[in-house]
């Protein structure tokens, strides 16, 4: 993750969750008192059920090239989240899981001023709405604010949770930890979600679309490779990840004279996933 220690801190706020033990990152968001009970996520369509089409959708600001292409990093991500022989895989896991809700966390508060229930009233993202559903089947509508508080307050309960995230040696994983892993994806690919659909602009005029491509970019390589997140719950930003995913293509060879015709590869290169 050393692609984000230039983070230019100062724009971040100073409250922040803690951290766990084995995580370097620190985090700023405001605490909420943690959920009474566990929360199941679903999303909800805006297409009106007589149906009628919905709007049309408003243009995606951070689908244009000149955003796109700022990132923080130019190397390949796919190896960076590869699976390191020497390490076991629920360990590689809680790592990197820890390490993005620290970063995601980070990233929201960034624009967390922003994000009100005035301004917010619905999580939403593209042509979708998350509710929350308790223990009992109650639906509830929560404004984008409280459904990110509940999300981080949840998250920072498991990952701070000995039992679930042991970080002391010779501690055993549980045997429920990959589906454990898998939720907490699913709830943090809905913030980064809400953040380009409904504060990219904010992020740009804050100059940290970069860093927010390369996070999502990154997240989205990570959970990709170990099928941690349904690909039904992520295709609603599919555009923006076949984008920000892709390898970035070489650069061209530089001429051995002036009047040599440019390389082939440089005009046909075929992009692998």
């Amino acid at each position: 993750m050393d692609w984000l220690m230039g983070l230019p801190l100062s724009q971040f706020k100073s409250n922040a969750h803690k951290k766990r033990d084995s995580d370097d990152w620190g985090v700023g968001m405001r605490m909420v008192k943690p959920c009474p009970a566990e929360f199941t996520l679903t999303r909800k369509s805006k297409t009106k059920p007589n149906g009628k089409k919905p709007p049309a959708e408003e243009k995606k600001q951070y689908l244009e090239a000149e955003f796109t292409k700022v990132r923080v990093v130019d190397f390949d991500l796919k190896e960076l989240v590869m699976l390191p022989r020497e390490i076991d895989l629920n360990e590689w896991l809680a790592s990197n899981t820890t390490t993005f809700f620290n970063l995601i966390n980070l990233q929201y508060s960034t624009i967390s001023e922003f994000c009100t229930g005035d301004t917010c009233q619905a999580m939403t993202a593209c042509n979708t709405i998350y509710y929350w559903y308790d223990e009992r089947g109650k639906k509830t509508k929560c404004t984008a604010p409280q459904y990110v508080d509940f999300v981080m307050s949840l998250v920072q309960k498991l990952v701070t949770d000995d039992d679930i995230f042991p970080t002391k040696y010779g501690k055993e994983f549980p045997n429920a930890f990959e589906s454990l892993v898998k939720k907490i994806c699913r709830y943090l690919f809905h913030v980064l979600a809400h953040l380009f659909w409904a504060h990219f602009k904010e992020t740009v005029a804050l100059d940290l679309q970069g860093h927010l491509n390369t996070l999502y970019a990154h997240f989205i390589v990570f959970v990709r490779e170990f099928n941690l997140v349904d690909p039904k719950e992520t295709c609603i930003m599919d555009d923006l990840s076949e984008i920000l995913c892709a390898p970035a293509p070489p650069a061209p060879a530089a001429p051995s004279s002036p009047t040599s015709a440019p390389s082939p590869s440089s005009h046909n290169h075929v992009t692998e996933r």
